[in-house]
Parts: structure tokens; C-alpha cells; sequence
């Protein structure tokens, strides 16, 4: 299914994997992977309109993600301002794509997730790490800071977390991780894909609309005051009990019977 040098992909029925497949550099971000990533991102829709229901998003290797490529980072050296802005851009909408894709992404992190790899574990709907997994804000060890990062991150973890992480760039365990927010489960090596299949399983049985539903809602709610959410959350959910989906929910759930979507648990 990939067509891609540094990214690969498969389609298992209703799930698509996607792994950065770059570990030979830890599955480091360079222009290309960049590219590679907006992509994906921009032409998921038309796949979930045909059937992805759910993303595994994954790295080859021993290390999820070590964020940015050193030999991208040493070319940086010698961009102008203009330069570097327009490669900030880049990769600012390469995060903003991946995280409103219309369907639940699932992270399998292992080894390391630092910098740029944060970033993704932050764009990631539910992530899953094993718990020798590190993590590190580490930007600004290199006199940079965690910026084009910052929307997502700080969304996930809060004000809080990050003017401890994104300050000190010290590195924290996968148990500090699933404290703060930016992961939901640490589990042994051993089983790392069990509980992402687990995941799995779960939005399987979940109407599809009413998931990508309630993934756009989140963020839209979440800037609002409750005042200003009640008419949007009540015109969500009036259409939505009227939509065949919900209806079929309705009804199955009445009638004691598995509703049309759910695939059968593995």
C-alpha cells in the first residue's frame, strides 16, 4: 500500500498502520518525512470515507521517535530567519493535519518519544508506551524552544506540565507521561501490542460517525464557554440521534442486538 521512502503503510479492513520507517536515525524527522506525514494526513479522509475506521501510528526500530534529523538540523545552521520560518510553517501544518484527521490515531511508542516525537505522541487521540519508554521536551538543551509543538502539546498536558518540561528539557519516564496526560497506558514490552490492539477492539465497536463526531467536538468545545457550548452540543447531539447511525445505536441497544458497525473482537 506505501508509496512512501520513509513512511510505510498498511490497510487491515477497517485499521491502517502507519509507521515512520527511518530507523536507522531513530526514526528522526527530516523536510521529507515532513512531506511524507502532510500527505498522509491530507488524503486519510478519503480513506476513512472508504473504510479506515482507526489508525495505528508507529515507528520502526527500537525508538518511536528522536525528533529532528541532526543532518536536517545542521543545514538550519546556515538558513536565514525567512528560511526557518517557512520550515517551521511546514512542519506546524504537518501536526495541524495529523491532528484533525477524522478518525481515532493510536500511538505505539517504544524506546524514545523526544521532541518532535512528543509532538506526535500529542497528536495522537490515545497512546500506548512501553514502560522503559522516554520522554523529553529537550529543545531548549539546544537554545532552541518547543514551538511549532507547543498548540498540541500544551493541549494535551497543560500550563502546568509544560512550564516544568518546556523549560528544564529534562526527560521523563512513561509513568510521568501517563501522569500528565500525554499518554493514557504504560505496559511491559511484552505486551505493547496487545493493548493497542485492545484499543483497537474498543473503537470497533463504536459507531463510526459518532466517533469522528466526537473528535471534532472535543477541541471545538473545549474553547468555549459552557454558555457558548450548550446550543452547539445540543444541535450535535439532536442530529445525531436522528442520523441512521444513531438510530441503528438506539435500536440495537433496545432490541439486545449488536449494531450494524461493530466488527467482531480478534
Amino acid at each position: 500500500m506505501s508509496s512512501y521512502q520513509f513512511l510505510t503503510t498498511e490497510r487491515d479492513g477497517p485499521v491502517e498502520r502507519l509507521t515512520l520507517n527511518r530507523p536507522d536515525v531513530r526514526n528522526a524527522f527530516n523536510e521529507q518525512v515532513i512531506a511524507e506525514l502532510t500527505e498522509w494526513a491530507t488524503t486519510l479522509p478519503a480513506r476513512a470515507a472508504g473504510g479506515v475506521r482507526v489508525v495505528v501510528l508507529a515507528g520502526a526500530g527500537k525508538t518511536f521517535s528522536a525528533g529532528a534529523d541532526i543532518t536536517w538540523m545542521s543545514r538550519t545552521v546556515h538558513f536565514t530567519e525567512e528560511d526557518n520560518r517557512r520550515d517551521a510553517q511546514a512542519a506546524s501544518r504537518m501536526f495541524a493535519a495529523l491532528n484533525s484527521v477524522p478518525v481515532p490515531v493510536i500511538g505505539r511508542v517504544q524506546g524514545a518519544a523526544l521532541g518532535g516525537g512528543c509532538g506526535l505522541a500529542a497528536v495522537c487521540d490515545i497512546v500506548v508506551a512501553e514502560e522503559s519508554a522516554a520522554f523529553g521536551l529537550t529543545e531548549v538543551k539546544l537554545g532552541i524552544l518547543p514551538a511549532v509543538i507547543s498548540p498540541f502539546v500544551i493541549a494535551k498536558i497543560g500550563q502546568s506540565a509544560a512550564r516544568e518540561l518546556f523549560l528544564t528539557g529534562a526527560r521523563f519516564t512513561a509513568a510521568r507521561a501517563r501522569e500528565i496526560g500525554l499518554i493514557h497506558a504504560v505496559v511491559p514490552p511484552s505486551e505493547l501490542d496487545q493493548a493497542v490492539a485492545s484499543y483497537v477492539a474498543e473503537i470497533l465497536t463504536a459507531g463510526p460517525e459518532a466517533v469522528a463526531t466526537a473528535k471534532a467536538l472535543i477541541p471545538q468545545v473545549a474553547r468555549l464557554s459552557i454558555e457558548n457550548a450548550m446550543p452547539i452540543t445540543a444541535a450535535t447531539i439532536a442530529a445525531r440521534r436522528i442520523s441512521p447511525e444513531g438510530q441503528e445505536g438506539l435500536k440495537a441497544f433496545l432490541e439486545k442486538r449488536t449494531p450494524a458497525w461493530s466488527e467482531p473482537r480478534k
